[in-house]
């Protein structure tokens, strides 16, 4: 009995001889019942992650999903399969909501989703192809989150802070941040003219992002997010947004009219690379159109038997010309019914002329 005894007792004492070890060395013990870890209290969040939290917190609601239905295929597809998918924000409180228009240029039932998961159907107001927007409006009457503050586009620098809020690849209510990476960018679209004065910024924006808000560090809207530059069809770190200024020009005119006129004076100009070819800073016009203000002006196309250059368009306003997109953007800010200042070259002499703008769409 007395041996069997003490050979409990020393087994029972090489038991806890190990277990001793074990924790000193921190090795597991396989039977021990494993308990959760205590929780590291964390410090206060910094003065830069607050004032993130509290744009989302505050736009977020104002953000929406912008869903097209196909007539061919009833569900709803994702923005690069028909542009079916995409964001959209609240403008104002008649039930107004903005986006781009390659996302409800499918021409298909439309329906938006709001961050308390409410949907709604809406009607879409007006389109203007040229600037990539469009405007849409709830049909049902229902308590609005509040309209996205309104900042400016003038008066930004590279560098600053700037912020996106939208619905990548379907994930609604996604925020990215990063800088503005450049200003005065020029965006082709699908109308065949360019957007003057684009931000370009590398805040993550990624398929289901256009049409969104680009924010500033108050959280007023800049710009509306419209395209990206990428092999892979993914964020790059390139990203354009339509700038606010330009919004808030259009998009009023879209809820009164459902369109916006296309200022132009009736020519037909060369491409950048040709001007460039021949050395020349300026706008050569190649032709202009029958009964068209240029033409009615004066203005002289390229010589299509000697193929000598006609005139050059080189100033607005006394503004340079430098390019068709500063001639687009100049004739825009005037608008079509308003008559503005050219100064034209031919051969070595410069003369100005006064000439009216049409709403060449319907010219």
């Amino acid at each position: 009995m007395n041996r069997r005894y003490a050979i409990a007792a020393a087994a029972f004492a090489a038991l806890l001889l190990a277990v001793t070890a074990a924790k000193i060395l921190h090795v597991p013990v396989p039977w021990a019942a494993p308990s959760a870890r205590a929780v590291e209290q964390r410090g206060p969040l910094s003065d830069g992650e607050k004032a993130t939290i509290e744009i989302f917190e505050r736009v977020s609601p104002s953000v929406v999903q912008v869903a097209v239905k196909s007539a061919a295929n009833p569900l709803m597809g994702e923005e690069g399969q028909g542009g079916s998918s995409g964001t959209g924000f609240v403008w104002d409180r008649d039930g107004h909501l903005v986006t781009n228009n390659h996302v409800v240029a499918s021409g298909g039932e439309i329906a938006v989703r709001f961050a308390s998961g409410e949907v709604a159907q809406v009607d879409l107001v007006g389109t203007a192809p040229n600037y990539d927007l469009a405007v849409l409006r709830i049909r049902s009457v229902r308590e609005l989150p509040p309209p996205v503050a309104l900042g400016s586009s003038s008066d930004l620098k590279v560098g600053q802070s700037a912020f996106a809020i939208g619905n990548p690849f379907g994930l609604d209510q996604s925020m990215t941040s990063g800088i503005i990476s450049a200003l005065k960018r020029r965006l082709p679209t699908h109308g065949g003219r360019e957007i003057a004065n684009v931000i370009q910024t590398d805040a993550a924006i990624n398929p289901g992002n256009s049409g969104g808000p680009l924010l500033d560090s108050a959280g007023r809207l800049i710009g509306v997010t419209t395209a990206i530059i990428s092999p892979s069809g993914s964020n790059a770190g390139i990203g354009f947004a339509v700038p606010v200024d330009v919004v808030n020009r259009i998009v009023p005119e879209l809820i009164r009219n459902g369109r916006v006129p296309t200022p132009g004076i009736g020519i037909v100009a060369a491409g950048e690379d040709v001007s460039t070819r021949l050395g020349v800073e300026g706008v050569i016009v190649v032709r202009t159109a029958p009964g068209s203000p240029a033409e009615r002006a004066g203005i002289r196309g390229v010589n299509f038997s000697t193929g000598a250059v006609g005139d050059i368009i080189t100033a607005v306003e006394g503004k340079p010309v430098r390019r068709l997109s500063d001639l687009t953007d100049a004739l825009e800010q005037a608008g079509a019914g308003k008559t503005v200042r050219l100064t034209v070259k031919r051969g070595s002499d410069s003369r100005d002329v006064n000439i009216g703008i049409i709403d060449i769409d319907r010219s």
